[in-house]
């Protein structure tokens, strides 16, 4: 059994692991940490029976443009716990709390235009479109699909 809870200050040692193990673009604890204190409400992890982190969700607000919007930075789910719909409860939890406390209307996020499973997670799943693509985005040089999902609060029944 998985339970989604919204991430606190000690899961971030939990949460930088997790990425570690399983993504090429890594934080600094202080990354996550800056994460949680300013925006405490909007990551969540996935955690199993005996207590381990096994996904997580990082999201931020971007508030540095006309209109502030919601931001996933980073998703991850441990390999063996993949393919179980984790992946997208952590996201939409965290989307409904961009609504409910910030009134969001958009959230942004960019992915490697060579991650076949997560354009398809966030195209056909969640319904993010392409926004456009990002030249040389990641630090080895490859491009990213900038996407962005209107948000309402009737998508959440809120």
């Amino acid at each position: 059994m998985i339970e989604i809870r919204q991430a606190t200050a000690n899961d971030m040692m939990a949460m930088q692991n997790c990425n570690l193990m399983n993504l090429p673009e890594n934080y600094q604890l202080k990354y996550y940490m800056y994460h949680a204190m300013s925006w405490p409400q909007l990551s969540y992890v996935a955690e199993d029976h005996s207590g381990r982190i096994v996904g997580y969700v990082l999201a931020k607000m971007d508030e540095d443009v006309t209109e502030s919007h919601g931001h996933i930075t980073s998703l991850s789910v441990m390999r063996n716990w993949r393919r179980l719909g984790i992946a997208e409860k952590l996201m939409t939890q965290s989307q409904r709390a961009m609504v409910e406390v910030f009134g969001c209307k958009y959230v942004s996020l960019h992915v490697r235009k060579s991650n076949r499973a997560a354009l398809q997670l966030y195209r056909d799943t969640l319904s993010f479109k392409v926004d456009n693509i990002e030249s040389k985005y990641y630090a080895d040089g490859e491009d990213a699909y900038a996407m962005k999902r209107e948000l309402s609060k009737e998508m959440f029944d809120l």
